[in-house]
């Protein structure tokens, strides 16, 4: 009995499969993930694409995406040029620093918990902005944004000309000494904690920006 237990053990480990390396592993989970993409590309680009929590580190070019872009706590360092998300593109807690010229965002565009420090310029955002939390600086001119921008705890001392804004504008805990006279903002206005909150009234900075529909926080 003893040893027909043992032939059977030595049998059975001859037709056993060797466990794969890591880095094996590692390979296979990204060819899988490109044929997801191309698949995806032949099935037309419609509904959602999502990449989320994958070792993805590039996209093709030209890619069009109908739905949403779910690239958030991926490797991804860079976008390519002429990328077109009809949804929403959320990138946060990717290592990605700049974005290319010619995006285009249907939905919201989040950036919270990356290297960003930088946007292109004429950024057209349908839905909300999440920034909060980076290092972010500056804003580049004719920002539009269809819904809410979140810049809280960011470094932003001031905001562009022309800057529209269809939900509200958290500028919570950040060093804002300034606005322009020509600040659009279709939701209330978020000031706390802020150099310009300390240094003028709620009525002084109505005032300042007739441009704001909703309420004024300081």
């Amino acid at each position: 009995m003893i040893k027909l237990i043992e032939i059977l053990k030595e049998e059975a480990s001859k037709i056993l499969v060797p466990r794969r390396s890591p880095e094996e592993r590692q390979k296979n989970y990204l060819i899988a993930t490109q044929k997801k993409i191309q698949q995806y590309i032949k099935n037309g680009g419609e509904g959602d694409l999502d990449l989320s929590s994958t070792l993805i580190t590039s996209l093709p070019d030209n890619l069009k995406v109908g739905g949403s872009l779910y690239l958030y706590n991926t490797p991804i360092t860079s976008l390519p040029d002429n990328l077109k998300v009809g949804g929403g593109l959320y990138l946060s807690n990717t290592p990605i620093t700049s974005l290319p010229d010619n995006l285009k965002v249907g939905g919201g565009l989040g950036l919270s918990g990356t290297k960003i420090t930088s946007l292109p310029n004429n950024l057209k955002v349908g839905g909300s902005l999440y920034l909060s939390g980076t290092k972010i600086t500056s804003l580049p001119n004719n920002l539009k944004v269809g819904g809410s921008l979140y810049l809280s705890g960011t470094k932003i001392t001031s905001l562009p000309d022309n800057l529209q804004v269809g939900g509200y504008l958290d500028l919570n805990n950040t060093p804002i000494t300034s606005l322009p006279d020509n600040l659009k903002v279709g939701g209330s206005l978020y000031l706390n904690n802020t150099p310009l909150a300390k240094k003028y009234t709620k009525e002084q900075i109505k005032k300042m920006v007739p441009g704001v529909k909703g309420d004024i926080y300081v």
